[in-house]
């Protein structure tokens, strides 16, 4: 596996491997979910200290092209984004570009711990390039623009302070994680990181394979992302679900719609049994509009100071019940039988240990990479070394 460069430090040790971790499926989803669809907007992961935020953050780096880059809290706005050599206009005529952070960042991940204490300014400036994909610096009359794609990742504890909700609800998805509480898998975590400690390179060994059938999965998702269809009737049923939690502006509309769209590239490329046929779109099921929802709208609803983090699962289940009575494809087709919520979809022979919506489970133990998938288009931000 590659290892990570950081913009500070060079780290030559092993990473803990990703599908090493234990208990943060949901996270570990999410990220995948990101790193497919960097559109999305990047993730906040919200928790206290000691919950693997950071492990898991730097596991993902070796599935992407670029690398991890720390952005930290003591930086100042050319470091970040950047600067335009003055001087060398004035005696050459020509600007000359000195490339900060977010361009350092191209391709890869944009590591930001505690983003809740960076200052604010610094904070819109790594959302407009999250954004939009592109770094702008201007200075003295002076404008350059540069590629900037990169998967942004905020990690911070509440318990040092909240982003300002403008800011909170530019972050695509929203991740709370807490410490398991069952002894079982937290002896496990213990035990994985005493080993991995002990001896890094013969525990990396020990996952290589899984690892493997990972980054196959995940590259095999990236070529199956633009066969994914968003009709018109899934839109309708996104915008059903997010006026039913009476969520401000239009964000969350396009960010659940771009990260259902990922998940089911990433539910298909999990399940050999449904094989996509050649010109036929993949469709988007309810179960990916769900897993979308339950990370994109937690921190955009209105909710009152002692509300419980997270959804209401039986407001969810109400909204996409009534979602899909609204807007179904068999509506113009009386002969149809409707669908429902329950209609079971084709699983995998082995259980994803991403599944959105499982407990935290302890991973099985390394076993064969399987097929590999297809590899992806050159220029593709998903590679091997």
């Amino acid at each position: 596996m590659e290892k990570i460069t950081s913009a500070t430090t060079a780290q030559t040790e092993p990473t803990f491997p990703f599908t090493a971790i234990v208990g943060q499926q949901r996270l570990q989803l999410a990220l995948i979910l990101t790193a497919l669809s960097p559109e999305i907007g990047g993730v906040v992961i919200r928790g206290e200290k000691g919950t693997a935020k950071t492990t898991t953050v730097r596991a993902l780096a070796p599935f992407l092209s670029g690398s991890l880059v720390n952005l930290p809290l003591g930086a100042t706005e050319d470091r970040v984004v950047g600067s335009i050599d003055v001087e060398t206009v004035l005696t050459t005529g020509h600007a000359r570009f000195n490339p900060g952070l977010l361009s350092a960042a191209d391709g890869g991940i944009l590591y930001v711990d505690e983003i809740n204490l960076l200052p604010d300014h610094l904070v819109d400036s790594v959302l407009d390039a999250a954004a939009t994909g592109r770094v702008v610096v201007e200075r003295d009359g002076i404008s350059h623009s540069a590629t900037s794609r990169f998967v942004l990742v905020g990690t911070m504890n509440p318990e040092e302070g909240e982003l300002r909700p403008q800011l909170l609800d530019r972050f695509g998805l929203a991740i709370d994680v807490t410490a398991s509480k069952d002894p079982a898998v937290r002896a496990e975590i213990v035990a994985r990181r005493l080993d991995f400690d002990a001896d890094p390179e013969n525990f990396v060994t020990r996952f290589a394979a899984d690892d493997d059938a990972l980054y196959a999965r995940i590259d095999r998702a990236r070529t199956l992302l633009d066969d994914v269809e968003l009709t018109p009737n899934i839109l309708g049923q996104i915008a059903t679900v997010c006026a039913a939690f009476d969520v401000d502006g239009m964000r969350a509309d396009i960010v659940i719609a771009r990260t259902a769209r990922a998940h089911a590239a990433w539910r298909v490329a999990g399940d050999e049994s449904a094989q996509p046929q050649p010109g036929k779109p993949i469709e988007i099921t309810a179960e990916d509009i769900r897993v979308a929802a339950e990370m994109a709208l937690p921190h955009r609803r209105r909710r009152d100071p002692f509300d419980e983090p997270g959804l209401d699962q039986k407001q969810l289940d109400d909204a996409l019940e009534d979602a899909e009575e609204q807007f179904r494809d068999d509506q113009n087709q009386p002969d149809s039988g409707p669908e429902t919520l329950d209609q079971p979809e084709a699983k995998p022979e082995q259980p994803s240990e991403f599944d959105a919506n499982s407990e935290p489970q302890e991973p099985q133990q390394p076993n064969s990479a399987g097929t590999k998938g297809g590899r992806a288009a050159e220029g593709a931000p998903f590679r091997r070394s």
